[in-house]
């Protein structure tokens, strides 16, 4: 990476629930990230080396140290971002065991595999099989929404595949990214076999040609997803993309109303529906609509909002001001074109990052609600003539990362989940959610690759063929 005199930003984090200011941080200049890269990539070439043995003790350590500050990274994540307090000790367990499954499972996840190719025949080889060699230092370029589980989710695997990581957190969440840099530090990892970069996003060009970085992998939003991708494709390297998601729940005729609205409100207010893979449209059989919209309100009306750090609290702040004002006039643009609100609907007059949980019906295209992601706690319910008609809503999306059946009949929502819907994630009868041991990602905007299970940690491998005589 060419040397650069531009000067280091300074992060300032700002309270979401109180608009006041938080702590600051010096950034790394591009000159100091290109240091660190070089450090990581040294750093890579011995621990590529190191037996999987040790990497599982070393894994599971930092799912120690996830556990032993707890309570420490859980308010960090509520003072940079709004999480609930009870929702980041969540996030950190989650992190925890993400580490714990690797350390158990990468080894066999990466084992040689014999193949056959008529060894022993005459003139055929002896030996075929296929071996997963890392790649090497893997950029993440990541969101702030789960500023843990996110980063924990790419690192894990990477580490344990033999790769190093460079971590380029959201701007907003300085702390939450030191934190994750401590986490393998404290573990015993080699210190710098996975680093932070406190860098602006006016600099990740320069890090994804750099010769030392081998592969990328982003969460966030299309545009960034496009940009990465271009940029990586230009030097031609690996990129594993998880973008945008506007996740369609159908609920069938035969649904239980009030059972599928207390999965479909679950689904939308995690983390204050700020998620990617949070239920955003609900697409629902007409003759079962008025009984659903009645049902998910009285669901929806749970969630009040209240102090992120209070131990009953179900509904936080948002992430900031900025995004709140957005959500709001989706919201508003909605309406104007012929959207009805059934529950919230109005940013308070307070300080602070608030919107309340709100439903919106009478949702169809050309609307914000129907065609766009809204990344808040905001429901819209569309109308749907039957079950052929539901599923070409939901699949009528620029969208493919998660989606939801909700009928009493679990074998016609299975049928539906599994060759119909347009979507990397298709769940029946719960709300979507990433889990360790299930592949991760998207199709179409939603992104491409896999997070993940056993195929996730592939993605950063050189799965390599070997053809002994």
């Amino acid at each position: 990476m060419a040397s650069q005199s531009a000067a280091a930003e300074i992060f300032r984090t700002v309270n979401p629930a109180t608009g006041e200011p938080g702590e600051t941080y010096a950034g790394h200049s591009l000159d100091e990230a290109g240091a660190i890269v070089g450090q990581a990539r040294d750093a890579q070439a011995l621990w590529r080396r190191t037996g999987f043995s040790e990497r599982a003790r070393l894994m599971r350590e930092a799912a120690a140290v996830i556990r032993r500050n707890r309570e420490r990274y859980a308010a960090l994540m509520t003072a940079e971002m709004g999480k609930i307090l009870r929702d980041g000790r969540d996030e950190l367990e989650k992190c925890a065991l993400g580490c714990e499954y690797y350390a158990e499972h990468a080894e066999a996840f990466l084992a040689p595999r014999p193949q056959d190719i008529g060894a022993g025949k005459p003139g055929a080889p002896s030996e075929a099989f296929v071996t997963c060699n890392p790649l090497g230092v893997v950029l993440a370029v990541m969101p702030w929404n789960f500023p843990f589980w996110q980063v924990i989710r790419f690192a894990a695997p990477a580490l344990m595949a033999g790769n190093g990581g460079v971590l380029k957190h959201a701007s907003n969440v300085p702390g939450c990214a030191l934190a994750l840099e401590e986490i393998f530090r404290e573990a015993g990892f080699p210190a710098d076999a996975f680093r932070t970069l406190l860098i602006g996003s006016r600099d990740i060009r320069p890090l994804i040609e750099d010769p030392r970085i081998a592969a990328v992998t982003l969460t966030g939003s299309v545009p960034a997803g496009r940009s990465v991708a271009a940029i990586a494709g230009g030097v031609l390297k690996k990129t594993v993309l998880e973008l945008g998601g506007a996740d369609a729940y159908l609920v069938l005729e035969d649904a239980d109303p009030a059972a599928a609205a207390k999965v479909c409100a679950a689904g939308r207010m995690v983390n204050a529906g700020q998620s990617c893979i949070a239920a955003k449209r609900f697409v629902v059989v007409e003759s079962v609509r008025e009984a659903f919209e009645r049902a998910l309100v009285e669901e929806m009306q749970a969630y009040a909002m209240g102090d992120p750090a209070a131990p009953d609290t179900k509904l936080g702040p948002l992430v900031n001001v900025e995004s709140r004002d957005e959500i709001a006039e989706q919201v508003r643009r909605s309406v104007a074109a012929g959207a009805r609100v059934l529950l919230g609907g109005q940013a308070p007059d307070r300080p602070g990052a608030w919107f309340p949980a709100t439903v919106l019906t009478d949702v169809r295209a050309g609307q914000p609600a129907h065609d766009e992601e809204v990344f808040g706690p905001v429901a819209a319910v569309i109308s749907a003539r039957d079950e052929a008609d539901a599923i070409r809503i939901a699949n009528d999306s620029e969208f493919g990362l998660g989606s939801a059946v909700l009928s009493r009949d679990v074998a016609r929502a299975r049928r539906i989940a599994a060759e119909e819907l347009e979507a990397g994630l298709a769940f029946v009868n719960l709300n979507v959610r990433s889990d360790p041991r299930l592949p991760f990602g998207g199709v179409k905007h939603s992104g491409c690759g896999r997070e993940l299970a056993d195929i996730g940690i592939r993605e950063f491998c050189n799965v390599k063929t070997v053809v002994v005589a």
